[in-house]
């Protein structure tokens, strides 16, 4: 594994003449010292996890998960893929084959040696049926139309001028009739009711007329006067009055009454202009200035250091991450070495010498190849 760390596209040490602050340039140094001989120990830790996890992984976990998917595979899919190709393909293809012999090979024969012969047969004899019916219907037709033309038409003809006869007859004796009972209702009714109305209800009518009409002249004259009598006593009585107390009175009293609610009004709107005044004032002295020094000369420049201290802790963190990879990269290395020179030449010289004597004897730091690394 390689724990060293790509500087490509990493962005570059931030130079000291770029305009920092003293604090900047005071507190970095310390900060990353600290942080480094923090962060190593975490790194170191985090690498070996990382090796070791890595390690697991291909010797224990790899193996293990092939072996499971292994099986898993023969437990749950070979068997049921067995029995769909060995035993659900044969059954299908066999009840296949036997519905075809069974249902499809009687029904072909039967539709070609049975149905077929029978429904030809079936329309041969709709057919003779529909041209015996045709003929039955057609000579029915004939004697029907010979029977209207020879016999009912002349029939028709003679009992249409009986009854045109007998029509004239009936309508020549309605108008006798008619004219007679006219004659009747004329000079019984309608000339008597004429002379009634013309001598005795048109002068009736033209005298009650003129009665009602001098009635209304005589009660209209009269409503004028009370009208003109009532109209001279609430104009001089009621309106006069009201239009000098309106004018003399009220008037004059409302234009005091209209000063004074105005005059109310400005008072009460001072009080609390004053009353409004105040209270900013007060509030401006006692909270919003002792807050704008709080936060100018306090919690800014605090704020301002904070972030320079954060901003720099972060950067060192990145940098001390970054320096603790190398080192931790060189431990290993180191580590791997001091390993391999202890425990694995060692063993391999063992083997070597003592398992494998007719290969010949190699000194522990001898190769076998230029390609070959221990």
């Amino acid at each position: 594994m390689d724990l060293e760390k790509s500087a490509v596209g990493r962005p570059a040490e931030r130079d000291v003449s770029r305009g920092e602050g003293c604090l900047t340039v005071a507190i970095r140094i310390p900060v990353r010292i600290v942080v480094l001989v923090l962060v190593v120990p975490v790194r170191m830790v985090w690498d070996a996890l990382v090796v070791g996890g890595r390690f697991l992984r291909d010797t224990v976990l790899r193996p293990v998960g092939r072996a499971l998917a292994w099986l898993a595979w023969a437990m749950f899919v070979w068997p049921w893929s067995a029995l769909w190709r060995y035993l659900v393909v044969p059954v299908g293809r066999g009840l296949g084959w036997l519905a075809y012999r069974l249902l499809v090979v009687p029904a072909e024969w039967l539709y070609r040696t049975v149905l077929t012969p029978v429904g030809r047969a079936a329309v041969w004899a709709v057919r003779g049926a529909g041209a015996v019916l045709v003929w039955f219907f057609g000579g029915l037709w004939a004697g029907v139309t010979l029977l209207y033309a020879r016999v009912l038409t002349p029939i028709g003809h003679g009992a249409a001028w009986l009854v045109r006869g007998i029509g004239l007859v009936l309508a020549t004796v309605a108008v006798g009739v008619w004219t007679a009972l006219t004659a009747l209702v004329r000079y019984l009714a309608v000339v008597p009711a004429l002379w009634l109305y013309a001598r005795v209800l048109t002068p009736l009518g033209h005298a009650v007329a003129w009665l009602v009409r001098g009635i209304g002249l005589v009660l209209a004259a009269v409503a004028v006067g009370v009208w003109t009598a009532l109209t001279a006593l609430v104009r001089y009585l009621v309106v006069v009055p009201a239009l000098w107390l309106y004018e003399w009175i009220l008037t004059p009293v409302g234009h005091g009454i209209a000063w004074a609610a105005r005059g109310l009004v400005w008072l009460v709107r001072m009080i609390f202009v004053g009353i409004g005044a105040a209270l900013y004032w007060t509030l401006r002295i006692l909270f919003v200035l002792p807050a704008l020094a709080l936060w100018r000369w306090v919690l800014a420049p605090v704020g301002r250091a904070l972030v320079v201290v954060g901003r720099e802790i972060a950067e060192a963190l990145g940098h001390a991450w970054r320096v603790a990879g190398r080192i931790s990269l060189t431990v290993g290395r180191f580590l791997a070495r001091l390993f391999r020179w202890i425990f694995v030449e060692p063993v391999r010289w063992a083997y070597r010498s003592a398992g494998a004597p007719g290969r010949g004897r190699r000194p522990p730091g001898s190769r076998r190849g230029p390609g070959r690394r221990g």
